[in-house]
């Protein structure tokens, strides 16, 4: 079932007399429990895009769908509830509130929603069983691990269910342990819990993880691969070749 599409939109910066073009006339389609990585050099137009869909940015012509909704039309206030509602946020940095304990900063967005104080214990608890932080929970940021934080980031992504997660380099500030770790946590909120997630990155290991990848050159997209029956190494090797003919440094990808 088709869950996001992205119907010929375009986003340029700038006037008249220094116009760039971010993102070239890109459709795709995005379905439920679907595991997507979009991959790009620096300058590809992928975090535009990713800001684009999570309505950080408008774009400069064409629509973005998300169910029944058409999110290029929305007001301010409209804008505001969709992302409360339907969208949930993974940052390279965390953005985590540092005056806030870990369960503090998962359980906001459930105390905006005005839940019972006894629903949001359950569910915090219930993410938090889900990505490993149980024990972090009554920490501040300071004193976690960068693994830590960036999983207490997507418990709090996570907790509101969310129609589509977005995730903007999850792993950049990780090391290459606490990263497997979470892109595991990934695979598991896809597969067993059916989350829809949309990841931007630049890491061929990284993509690996995901079912599909779609790599943009110059704002548009450049090829699209699927992992279909492939190991998660075959689908790895795949990327590479790929990555490859756009122009990377593959060992800047490993």
């Amino acid at each position: 079932m088709e869950l996001l599409r992205i119907q010929q939109i375009e986003k340029y910066y700038g006037n008249r007399s220094s116009l760039t073009k971010a993102i070239d006339d890109i459709s795709f389609t995005v379905d439920e429990k679907e595991f997507v990585a979009i991959m790009g050099a620096s300058g590809s137009g992928k975090t535009t895009l990713l800001n684009c869909i999570s309505t950080i940015d408008r774009v400069t012509a064409g629509h973005i769908w998300l169910e029944d909704t058409d999110i290029t039309t929305l007001k301010s206030r409209e804008l505001n509830r969709f992302r409360r509602e339907k969208l949930g946020f993974i940052f390279q940095d965390f953005n985590l509130l540092d005056t806030l304990t870990a369960y503090e900063n998962i359980s906001l967005a459930l105390s905006i929603q005005k839940l019972p104080a006894k629903k949001i214990e359950e569910e915090v608890r219930t993410v938090a069983r889900q990505l490993d932080v149980e024990d972090v929970l009554s920490k501040y940021p300071y004193q976690m691990s960068g693994g830590q934080k960036q999983r207490v980031a997507s418990a709090r992504a996570i907790v509101t269910n969310p129609r589509l997660i977005l995730a903007d380099e999850p792993t950049g500030a990780l090391d290459s342990r606490s990263a497997k770790l979470l892109l595991e946590r990934f695979n598991y909120l896809n597969r067993e819990q059916g989350a829809t997630i949309m990841m931007v990155t630049h890491d061929s290991f990284t993509a690996s993880y995901a079912s599909r990848v779609l790599f943009i050159k110059d704002g548009r997209v450049f090829d699209e691969i699927g992992r279909g029956a492939d190991s998660r190494k075959q689908f790895f090797n795949k990327i590479i070749s790929v990555v490859t003919l756009l122009g990377g440094d593959v060992s800047d990808a490993l």
